[in-house]
């Protein structure tokens, strides 16, 4: 695929996912990566899929942010599409609860978060 093309799709990918993700965190959502590292000259957009996951130190990142976690949208790949920070404990329950009305699945693999 085309730079421009997969460049468009990802991005249409992190609006939509952004857009949901806003409205579970009050407006707190950011947009991530539209394009997923495959090292090779092959361009491809993130993919369609939304799997949660929650990321805090113990996962090997330095957080900035001291109040909890970084809650991630990301593909089946743990390419991050959107993601918001500032996750206490406290809302790290009440959006687990929320992906599992909405069946949106807990990604276990590494997160890849936009640097």
């Amino acid at each position: 695929m085309q730079y421009f093309q997969a460049l468009k799709r990802g991005q249409k990918r992190v609006a939509e996912t952004r857009e949901y993700l806003n409205k579970i965190t009050d407006g707190k959502a950011m947009p991530a990566l539209a394009l997923r590292d495959n090292k090779t000259n092959i361009w491809e957009p993130v993919g369609e899929e939304n799997l949660y996951a929650f990321v805090d130190e113990t996962a090997g990142f330095v957080l900035t942010d001291t109040s909890g976690y970084i809650l991630a949208l990301v593909d089946k790949n743990g390419t991050s599409k959107s993601i918001a920070q500032g996750i206490t404990k406290e809302q790290k329950e009440q959006y687990e609860q929320v992906f599992q009305t909405d069946n949106i699945p807990e990604f276990k693999g590494k997160v890849i978060l936009p640097v």
